[in-house]
């Protein structure tokens, strides 16, 4: 269980899977709709996800070879719980900011 939630909760996880939710993507695609993360860390959460069995790699026989990255099953029945905990943090923006502001005044 552990495993499973620092897999999801890593930085980019779920950027990447936001982003893969409403069609196949490719690359370079996602490095634009992501332009904080470096292709490095795109690498790794794409190679990460598909490992995790939540997206799927597809190569497509082209000169050069296109690559195309896809939401799995799982990864989709994923999104339910993700777009929750977005509805959350939306609803409770306003009460977070303030709590952190409480508690950074503590601290001054």
């Amino acid at each position: 269980m552990r495993d499973l939630l620092d897999h999801i909760a890593a930085k980019w996880t779920t950027l990447v899977l936001l982003a893969l939710e409403q069609e196949p993507r490719r690359f370079n695609t996602l490095l634009r709709m992501l332009p904080d993360i470096s292709r490095r860390m795109l690498t790794q959460s794409l190679r990460d996800l598909e490992r995790g069995g939540f997206i799927d790699r597809t190569v497509f026989p082209t000169k050069p070879p296109a690559v195309q990255y896809a939401l799995t099953p799982m990864g989709h029945s994923l999104m339910g719980p993700i777009r929750s905990l977005i509805g959350w943090a939306e609803a409770n923006e306003t009460a977070l900011n303030a709590a952190r502001a409480r508690y950074d005044a503590a601290q001054a």
